[in-house]
C-alpha cells in the first residue's frame, strides 16, 4: 500500500510539473518569426496575375483593373503587406460582371492569401485609407488563357 501511495505522488508530481514547463518559442520569438517574414513583395503584380489568370472564370477581357502598391496593414495577429486590386471580369456566359474588389496578403514577399468577400476586402481596402493609392493595371486588362 506505501508503495501505491509513493507511485501516486510520484505521478502527481509529473503531471503538475508538466503544467508548468514552456514548451515552444515565447511570445517575443514568434512575433519576430511573424515580423521576419514581412519582406516588401517585389514581384507583387506578377504574383497576383499568376494568382487571377486561375482564379478568374475568364481572364480575358478584364476591364477597369487597377492595383495599389503593396502597404504594410494590421491583418490581425500582426501586419502583412496588402495589395488592393480592382476589376470588371466577364462570367462563364461571357458578361461583365461589374467592379469587383479584391485583397491579396503576401508572406515572405510571396502572395499568401486573397480575400474576394466584400466585408473582408473593405477590412483591407477602405476607400477612405489615404495610404492607398489605385493605379492603373494594363496587365491584367491583357491577360490570356
Amino acid at each position: 500500500m506505501r508503495q501505491l501511495a509513493c507511485w501516486g505522488a510520484c505521478l502527481a508530481m509529473l503531471a503538475l510539473g508538466g503544467c508548468t514547463t514552456e514548451i515552444g518559442p515565447s511570445s517575443a520569438e514568434l512575433k519576430a518569426q511573424w515580423e521576419a517574414q514581412n519582406v516588401y513583395p517585389k514581384s507583387y503584380k506578377q504574383d497576383l496575375l499568376a494568382f487571377l489568370r486561375t482564379y478568374l472564370n475568364d481572364p480575358t477581357h478584364v476591364r477597369g483593373a487597377f492595383v495599389t502598391q503593396p502597404v504594410l496593414k494590421n491583418t490581425g495577429p500582426g501586419e502583412r503587406y496588402v495589395v488592393c486590386v480592382r476589376y470588371n471580369a466577364r462570367n462563364t456566359d461571357g458578361k461583365y460582371q461589374g467592379s469587383k474588389d479584391g485583397a491579396a496578403t503576401y508572406v515572405s514577399g510571396k502572395l499568401d492569401r486573397f480575400f474576394d468577400v466584400p466585408k473582408d476586402v473593405r477590412v483591407f481596402c477602405n476607400k477612405d485609407d489615404k495610404s492607398l493609392a489605385y493605379e492603373p493595371f494594363p496587365e491584367l486588362e491583357q491577360l490570356t488563357r
